[in-house]
């Protein structure tokens, strides 16, 4: 299925960007995109490493530079970073430049789903569930803010979320062709 525009993912580590903006680069034939993947490419370096030398406004430098890059392109689905949208530029880049899905899923299950991995430097802290929850009450808010869509990635599989996101994609942009 071919719908025009750009699609940009956003919403918490863990809701499941990565893995339906594959599914949904495939399923419409856009080309597909991670900025945290982008930049880890780019600097031969893992986010983590970034955040340790750089600090986290040295990694947010970085991936407002790539969403501004990416979201610029024709026919992409862009997994954002989960803290990409606390830069207003940022959210006024993927505003512009296609249509905005916030994945939402609750802090259990972002924290089942995160638990285990080494690889997000925000919750290598005491208590990681905690860390999500406080990170949650400030992004929510924006997430939902930016987004031309919400869905709720906790009971569904890739495939239904895929065909449910198509659905509401077709809708949107009968409407705003309406």
């Amino acid at each position: 299925m071919k719908l025009p525009g750009n699609f940009f993912l956003v919403g918490m580590m863990g809701a499941g960007k990565t893995t339906v903006g594959r599914a949904l680069a495939k399923a419409t034939g856009k080309q597909f995109h991670d900025s945290d993947h982008e930049i880890e490419a780019r600097t031969g370096v893992r986010v983590p490493i970034i955040f340790e030398l750089e600090g986290e406004a040295g990694f947010r430098a970085r991936e407002a530079a790539m969403i501004a890059e990416l979201a610029e392109q024709q026919d992409v689905v862009l997994a954002t970073g989960g803290g990409a949208v606390l830069d207003p530029a940022n959210r006024a880049v993927l505003r512009r430049y296609g249509y905005v899905i916030y994945l939402r899923a609750s802090v259990d299950d972002l924290y089942q789903r995160t638990a285990h991995d080494k690889n997000r430097p925000l919750l290598q802290t005491a208590n990681p569930r905690e860390r999500i929850r406080e990170l949650f009450e400030v992004r929510d808010p924006l997430y939902r803010d930016v987004a031309d869509l919400v869905i709720d990635t906790s009971r569904q599989s890739v495939q239904q979320l895929t065909q449910a996101l198509l659905a509401k994609l077709e809708q949107l942009h009968a409407n705003r062709q309406a």
